[in-house]
């Protein structure tokens, strides 16, 4: 497998970060995943947006111009001959003597890899058990930065009582999940927390919005709460690895009728279509 380093190509034995790299010792950078389908990849267009309003938000001056990024990401993807799977890269704001202010002088770094990897199809058609987590984040959940030691932390809380994933909540407010957005439905309509600074705001979330809104649902970006959470008739959590997850327990309390609900499978079969027609084709 290669890994890309800033504009090379290499071994992954030779793609070396410096100890004094600042995404080392302060999570200083930001990263995506992107996803590929059938040698597609999926949303491209959002995801390099979504790096470009973190780049800006923690101020790195990041150069290389984005058509020339997806043109290397896309050769990454030739290169290791990936079909299925995601592409991950980070950027962080370089090497310098350990300060906590920013140096004048460090050149970002970029890295990136591909890897192989299945869609979650069980899951997708059978539903997920999900419990709840105090959201103990900082306030900066917007940028997506390398700085995710308490989203682990919650992860690990969920896999230790045999959930997929940690719904996070601030007080009585439900945010999102350790590493997905989370919807819930009443009737025909969706809600999700807005996309101010206490999430990051996905991209499978955005795809959501705008083709439940295509399928005559209605979706309302509110707070809503815990009790909310317990009482829907539907939830799901979405993200690039994940995509549409039905959401069947919340611990020990079944969502609806303990299966998946009617309006995430009709958003599931879109979203399979989606696929089916993606643009963005490594050749």
């Amino acid at each position: 497998m290669l890994i890309l380093k800033n504009d090379q190509f290499l071994k992954r034995e030779d793609a070396v970060v410096d100890v004094e790299d600042r995404g080392y010792q302060f999570g200083d950078g930001v990263y995506e995943v992107i996803r590929v389908y059938d040698g597609k990849l999926f949303e491209m267009d959002a995801h390099m947006r979504r790096l470009e309003r973190s780049l800006s938000a923690i101020r790195i001056p990041f150069k290389t111009p984005i058509p020339e990024l997806e043109h290397q990401l896309l050769e990454l993807c030739r290169l290791n001959q990936l079909e299925n799977g995601m592409i991950y890269m980070q950027i962080t704001r370089g090497t310098s003597e350990r300060t906590h202010a920013f140096p004048k002088n460090a050149e970002p770094v970029l890295v990136a890899y591909t890897k192989s990897l299945e869609r979650p199809i069980k899951e997708i058609q059978e539903g997920v058990k999900v419990c709840l987590t105090e959201d103990i984040r900082w306030l900066r959940c917007s940028i997506k930065s390398l700085n995710l030691l308490p989203n682990s932390l919650a992860k690990q809380e969920a896999v230790e009582k045999g959930c997929q994933e940690a719904v996070l909540h601030r007080g009585d407010t439900v945010t999102e999940g350790s590493s997905s957005n989370i919807f819930i439905v009443k009737g025909k309509t969706l809600f999700t927390h807005p996309a101010n600074n206490l999430i990051l705001n996905g991209i499978t979330r955005l795809w959501v919005i705008r083709n439940a809104v295509s399928l005559g649902f209605t979706v309302v970006e509110k707070h809503f709460t815990k009790d909310n959470l317990l009482q829907a008739d539907e939830a799901f959590i979405t993200s690039t690895i994940q995509e549409i997850m039905p959401v069947i327990k919340v611990e020990d309390h079944l969502i609806g009728s303990g299966v998946p609900g009617e309006i995430t499978q009709k958003l599931q079969a879109l979203f399979q279509q989606e696929i089916g027609s993606l643009s963005y084709k490594i050749s």
